[in-house]
């Protein structure tokens, strides 16, 4: 048995119920993830010169098919889980979605549904750069009310308990483990995101390559998290099935982040930077009255875009038909 020097202690619940009805923790958590990407991603869009309820209309359709595959992706790698009982394959609150697989269900799914609505992948791309790894961090507590997701067995003093029913067959001794869920929701709160700002702020990234970076540095600490993680059915060479596939998405960041520089498309920045979409404007925002004017208000916060000194094509960011 471990010596316990302190530990995160395991969640005391995790359901709330309400008369007959019973609320996962993790799915509170997901729909909360899912709700600041989209808000997020809006707000980017806009900025990018693009219209934002075209971001609404997008995602709904991204997220449900993503939903299908990070669980398909998940039943397909852990299908002994459900001999016993298949119709659990429908149980999502229980956990259990495969990250990469929703990530790409959904971007195929994006990126079919911007080209048929005449909007701007690579705005859209650059918009949810920063929304999907802030839904990722939330959505990963989640999994600490599931205990789930935890690496090997750890003495370090944020070490978390967890329960003896949850803890793989081999480690059944051990009550403390690395919180890999907990490690990856701090990669992305304190790199992910604050390195896509900052090199947005600093000018640095053209058009598309924010996606190409959120991809590039997720894969990386993904790569590192699969590393201490002990709950893999799949090892190749000593590396899970997640451990390879982030080194593929490592190399598809760096692929696609030369890519996009090389292309060297600036992006569109509309009316004054904040703080989720920095940069210095080029393009306006016009005035109700019509009139120019750097940042004008913006009647039903939508209004056209004037033109700056020499700006870069703006894309059309069209709402559906």
């Amino acid at each position: 048995m471990i010596s316990m020097l302190g530990s995160i202690p395991s969640p005391p619940q995790n359901t709330i119920e309400i008369g007959p009805l019973t609320i996962h923790f993790y799915g509170i958590l997901i729909a909360i993830g899912v709700i600041v990407a989209v808000l997020v991603a809006k707000h980017r869009y806009a900025r990018f010169g693009g219209v934002p309820e075209l971001v609404e209309k997008v995602s709904i359709w991204a997220v449900a098919i993503g939903f299908l595959g990070a669980r398909t992706g998940y039943v397909i790698t852990h299908s002994g889980d459900f001999v016993d009982r298949p119709w659990a394959v429908l149980f999502i609150w229980e956990g259990g979605l495969a990250l990469y697989g929703g990530l790409t269900a959904g971007a195929l799914t994006a990126i079919f549904l911007l080209r048929r609505w005449r909007g701007d992948v690579f705005a859209y791309g650059d918009a949810i750069a920063v929304g999907i790894p802030l839904a990722q961090a939330i959505g990963r507590i989640g999994n600490y009310f599931n205990q789930e997701l935890f690496g090997g067995p750890s003495t370090l003093p944020w070490a978390v308990e967890i329960a003896p029913g949850s803890r793989p067959i081999e480690y059944a001794d051990f009550a403390t483990f690395h919180p890999t869920f907990l490690y990856e929701a701090l990669w992305n709160l304190l790199l992910t995101v604050p390195i896509i700002l900052l090199l947005e702020r600093r000018g640095k990234l053209f058009k598309g390559a924010s996606i190409a970076v959120y991809i590039l540095v997720y894969g990386t600490g993904r790569f590192l998290m699969e590393l201490l993680r002990t709950d893999t059915t799949f090892r190749f060479a000593g590396l899970s099935r997640n451990g390879w596939v982030s080194i593929a998405a490592v190399a598809l960041g760096l692929a696609a982040l030369y890519w996009l520089q090389r292309r060297g498309e600036t992006r569109t920045l509309v009316g004054p930077q904040s703080f989720l979409a920095p940069g210095e404007a080029t393009a306006a925002i016009a005035s109700p009255s019509g009139g120019g004017g750097g940042e004008a208000g913006v009647e039903g916060g939508q209004g056209s875009v004037d033109e700056a000194s020499d700006p870069p094509p703006r894309p059309s960011g069209g709402t559906p038909p």
